[in-house]
């Protein structure tokens, strides 16, 4: 009675990242939210490298104003 049940289902696809590439770090941040074309890691500076995620589909919606 207190809690509604979300029947939409989550979507989901592969997802293009960047990673810190300092081993102390954990720092990732999806494509589309990068602040720049080689972006640097926004917790340590350190440089970041290209991978992929399975993620919850988000759009940038900072995006569109282009």
């Amino acid at each position: 009675m207190y809690g509604r049940k979300n029947d939409e289902e989550i979507q989901t696809e592969e997802t293009k990242i960047w990673e810190c590439t300092s081993d102390g770090c954990k720092c990732w941040v999806r494509d589309n939210f990068k602040s720049s074309e080689e972006p640097t890691c926004p917790i340590c500076s350190s440089e970041m490298q290209e991978n992929t995620k399975v993620l919850q589909v988000i759009n940038n919606p900072s995006q569109n104003k282009k």
